[in-house]
């Protein structure tokens, strides 16, 4: 039995749908909009594009260190300037799912998800590290969406 697995991949595969969904919403031209600089205010905040590269790139990070024990940060190779466009966006965004898809695939059973591994900061056991990253990546997601809807002016819903 693998519904915890189950449950786990769908809640996954829920969040990248909503990422895709979202980046297409966006209109290329406010893609990396940051609403500090137009509002003028004293904290930082990051533009959608911004956010939704975090929730994938916290989902990379994740998986890589899962399948491959490389936790590394994919922030190099996740920066505006690389990933200019909404399309470079979605192609990243599939990557990641992809990624995710087959880390998905070394877990057999609801058992494999007890096994603490070595994280970057601890041993977790891998239930925590997936728990953890869902809420991460959906953090950043609903940031993106909060600043999508103070531009577009249009309710968001949880697409």
């Amino acid at each position: 039995m693998k519904s915890l697995i189950d449950s786990f991949d769908r809640q996954f595969s829920r969040l990248h749908t909503r990422s895709c969904a979202l980046v297409v919403k966006i209109p290329p031209e406010k893609l990396y909009w940051q609403p500090s600089r137009a509002l003028k205010q004293s904290f930082a905040a990051f533009s959608c594009g911004e956010y939704v590269l975090r929730s994938a790139g916290k989902i990379e990070q994740t998986f890589g260190g899962i399948t491959t024990k490389l936790w590394d940060d994919p922030f190099e190779w996740t920066l505006p300037e690389e990933l200019s466009t909404n399309e470079k966006v979605l192609e990243y965004l599939a990557e990641v799912e992809e990624t995710r898809a087959k880390g998905f695939a070394f877990f057999a059973s609801n058992e494999d998800l007890h096994r603490e591994i070595p994280a970057p900061e601890k041993l977790q056991t891998i239930f925590e590290i997936l728990l953890e990253t869902l809420a991460l990546a959906e953090h950043f997601q609903g940031r993106a969406a909060a600043i999508l809807q103070m531009f577009s002016g249009e309710k968001i819903s949880r697409l």
